[in-house]
């Protein structure tokens, strides 16, 4: 079972947000078609490292990372990794590495149970949700069980927001339809359940000004800067980190997308106040994640 041991000490930074794509018998967490298009619209086709080299990568730079990846097995018909395995391989590399679960919301009742047991058997620190991709909206009642059992138990939950590549350029988009990630769907959760922390992954163009909203006002959310690089964040994202949702910023990548070197050298062209930086590169990921004293 997982357990951290991470020295805050001696990491500079705390990866909010690492995509674990292959497991270690090369299976991709999406489809062919869907890593094609993700490839062709971030024009990267770089490598997809497994939870070992991701793990030997952040150690390198002296980072600690939450890695996860996404079960959309409803929406995509595709089979996706185990998060088991994923905090199996995590609690290896427990130096560096923070695991997080993910399930599909879709599957009802299996979806409580495998939460559960990735809670108690296996020690997820949080859960990462996708609703474009995973086809659900997260306002609607039905998963209301899904996010009180996270309350309960004291967990984060890591939800995409915005624009996505995943599917871009494909007929249709494959099938996904991006108002499921609009942010303002995320306040009726922070609402009913004020002892979950919500994390909006990703300046959330469209609708950046809904997550700040929501943000200013339901103190249980949090924003991390994945996905991004960061000379492109938008104006009032970096305005609100500089000031009032300064505690509750967090840095990410969203890699191998988008590789912390680039995060950290791009952050150089940005408005961001250097007194704010120590606090979102990782005190602030270091609180939420009940690592810090």
């Amino acid at each position: 079972m997982y357990q951290p041991a991470i020295d805050l000490d001696t990491v500079t930074a705390i990866d909010m947000h690492v995509h674990i794509e292959v497991d270690d018998h090369g299976h991709a967490s999406l489809p062919e078609p869907l890593v094609a298009a993700a490839s062709a619209y971030f024009r990267t086709d770089g490598p997809r490292p497994a939870v070992g080299a991701v793990a030997r990568y952040y150690r390198e730079r002296s980072m600690a990372a939450v890695v996860f990846t996404v079960d959309a097995r409803t929406q995509l018909k595709h089979q996706p990794l185990s998060s088991a395995d994923i905090a199996r391989a995590a609690a290896e590399h427990a130096d560096v590495l923070i695991p997080f679960g993910s399930v599909d919301p879709r599957t009802g009742e299996a979806a409580l149970d495998l939460a559960t047991r990735l809670i108690e058997e296996d020690g997820v620190r949080g859960f990462k949700f996708h609703p474009t991709v995973q086809g659900f909206d997260p306002s609607h009642d039905e998963y209301a069980p899904l996010w009180g059992l996270l309350e309960r138990a004291g967990v984060p939950a890591l939800f995409h927001t915005g624009q996505t590549g995943i599917g871009a350029g494909t007929p249709g988009g494959y099938g996904l339809r991006l108002g499921l990630s609009n942010p303002i769907l995320l306040d009726p959760i922070a609402a009913d359940f004020p002892d979950l922390q919500i994390i909006m992954a990703h300046p959330s163009v469209p609708w950046q000004d809904e997550a700040l909203s929501v943000a200013t006002h339901k103190h249980n959310t949090w924003i991390d800067l994945s996905g991004w690089s960061p000379k492109y964040f938008p104006a009032e994202l970096v305005r609100y980190a500089n000031s009032v949702l300064k505690r509750r910023v967090l840095f990410g990548t969203d890699y191998p997308l988008l590789t912390p070197d680039r995060w950290l050298r791009d952050v150089q062209a940005t408005d961001l106040k250097p007194d704010v930086l120590p606090g979102i590169l990782k005190d602030n990921a270091a609180r939420l994640l009940g690592l810090a004293g």
